[in-house]
């Protein structure tokens, strides 16, 4: 049996902007189990990017319950979000989000400075995912000498050095060009084929048929849940 990785239970997430209260999320249920692959689609204002920051542990919801690995995280202060953060959940961002003056090496160990390893497991680690990135012989590069793929490589490293539970990606392609798009989402393929759950924002149809799951939000709240048609559900959680 599948085990449950996320568990999202009626959240709400409301701001007030001036007079008005803007309701981002409306009641949101969403299960996702371990070694999924789903994508979270919809348009500006939809809801996606506030789903993201709670599913990331970057903001909590108004009301509701959040269960990541077991964990309550919904009534978390930031510091105990912060840990969660760095132990269960590795990021991608569009803007690769790098140190400019730092080696693809040190960029990908920042996350095990903070979870306080020693330094020789931190380069053993940083080695072993640069290499699972195929970017060996830019080790030493900083991000000015790389290309817009590589420096999203290092970012893609850096997301799995802590052995999260999951890999979050925001529009992670949306700096790059075509041929190098398809390239990381192969990446992504690879990742879940290794036993990762992954989880895509995204606004681009091709980029989300990647994924086995799509979720569709509109107006705060899930439009449509579906199995992507290419793939069996069987196949998906095997």
């Amino acid at each position: 049996m599948a085990e449950v990785i996320i568990n999202i239970i009626d959240i709400k997430k409301y701001f007030k902007v001036g007079t008005q209260v803007v309701k981002a999320l409306q009641g949101i249920d969403l299960i996702i189990q371990k070694n999924e692959y789903v994508a979270i689609m919809g348009a500006s204002g939809s809801g996606k990017s506030t789903l993201m920051n709670i599913l990331g542990c970057l903001d909590t919801p108004t009301s509701g319950t959040y269960i990541l690995n077991g964990h309550d995280v919904s009534r978390m202060t930031d510091n105990e979000l912060a840990e969660i953060r760095n132990r269960e959940i590795g990021f991608i961002f569009q803007t690769f989000n790098l140190l400019p003056r730092a080696t693809a090496l040190d960029n990908v160990i920042l996350p095990m400075i903070y979870a306080g390893k020693n330094k020789k497991d931190r380069i053993e680690r940083g080695k072993e995912v640069i290499e699972q990135v195929h970017l060996t012989d830019r080790i030493e590069h900083k991000p000015n000498e790389l290309s817009g793929g590589q420096r999203q490589r290092v970012a893609v490293a850096r997301a799995l050095v802590n052995k999260p539970s999951i890999i979050l990606a925001d529009e992670p392609t949306g700096n790059l060009d075509s041929k190098t798009s398809e390239e990381i989402m192969e990446l992504f393929n690879e990742i879940h084929r290794g036993g990762n759950t992954v989880i895509v924002v995204t606004h681009e149809e091709d980029i989300a048929k990647q994924a086995h799951r799509i979720i569709r939000l509109r107006d705060g709240v899930i439009e449509s849940d579906e199995i992507n048609p290419k793939f069996s559900k069987s196949k998906i959680l095997s």
